[in-house]
């Protein structure tokens, strides 16, 4: 099976040695990357920018880092020396996640830096969760997106990391709201979780749901719709951070493999859902490489440096050929 030019359209790779240790798992699956911008302090300039992407760049080979930049209240100057060098901007309500303690406090404050943002062609990403219920905080800010779209109707909003039903069906109502779709959220449930020990190395935010969204997610996504992209989410921590409670999935080593399966023997759709959606809906000029899967068992590795990954020692039918 040859995968044309995969892309991981939401990734967390930190700095340091976590970087070095977690590119490998995202460099040999996929040709770019879209990197999220929540490190300490936050990538909000453009020293920041360069010298976080330079990091990367001397990690990895025949890889395009597409940059976002974190959400704050940019002038128009800023963002017109910026908007070639990044993809998106990415919004973070203020403390709702991992490094967000600095994001966003009021959207309306936002919304001159998201009228320029309009004009420039700047895409939006948006971690959209409230400070509700944790079952109900990405379904509670379906109004915020809702409002997003009537009020910039030019600005192309995506919605990251949807782990709710109720968020994909605004896809269909706004032709400006697109949408990513993690491997856990895909394929997992909060029994996974918190059903019989708890698994700490499943807990993220927003959190896993129902069998009821796992289903509906799966529907979705095997449809074809061409909004819906795939974004990993995949966020390292190390061990002794996930045993206090940090949320995230380390999901790098095993999203080929396990999307293989998901799609058993319809690559059409596989493909879309993995990289022509993303292309054809932000017009994404990359260098094209092919990934082959094979079919031949292929045990996900136990431990990649001191972080434990998603499915950590099960089998596929599926690898990577030149799996790290």
């Amino acid at each position: 099976m040859i995968l044309n030019t995969p892309i991981d359209m939401h990734l967390h790779l930190r700095e340091g040695k976590i970087l070095k240790d977690v590119i490998p798992y995202t460099t040999n699956q996929f040709a770019a990357a879209v990197i999220m911008p929540n490190l300490i302090p936050p990538v909000d300039n453009r020293e920041k920018l360069e010298s976080y992407k330079a990091e990367i760049l001397e990690n990895s080979e025949n890889f395009t880092p597409l940059m976002n930049l974190f959400m704050r209240e940019y002038t128009e100057e800023e963002l017109l020396d910026l908007s070639e060098d990044i993809f998106a901007i990415k919004l973070y309500p203020a403390g709702i996640t991992t490094n967000s303690e600095n994001g966003v406090k009021s959207i309306e404050a936002i919304y001159p830096v998201l009228e320029i943002m309009q004009e420039l062609d700047i895409p939006l990403s948006v971690h959209g969760e409230t400070n509700g219920f944790v079952l109900d905080r990405e379904r509670e800010f379906g109004a915020v997106y809702k409002k997003l779209a009537i009020d910039f109707p030019k600005l192309k909003v995506i919605m990251e990391h949807v782990g709710t039903a109720d968020l994909l069906s605004l896809l269909d109502e706004y032709e400006n709201l697109y949408a990513t779709v993690t491997l856990h959220h895909l394929l997992l449930t909060l029994d996974d979780v918190a059903g019989g020990m708890l698994n700490p190395h499943y807990f993220c935010k927003p959190i896993i749901k129902t069998p009821k969204d796992k289903m509906e997610i799966q529907k979705f996504v095997k449809s074809g719709h061409k909004k819906i992209m795939f974004g990993s989410d995949s966020a390292p921590h190390p061990i002794k951070n996930k045993l206090k409670g940090a949320a995230g999935v380390f999901s790098a080593p095993v999203i080929l493999p396990a999307l293989a399966e998901f799609f058993e023997g319809d690559n059409e759709t596989f493909q879309k859902f993995i990289s022509d959606n993303a292309r054809e809906n932000f017009n994404l000029n990359l260098p094209e490489r092919q990934v082959e899967l094979i079919e031949e068992e292929w045990i996900a590795p136990y431990i990649v440096g001191d972080i434990k990954p998603m499915w950590a020692g099960k089998k596929f039918r599926y690898k990577v050929k030149n799996a790290v």
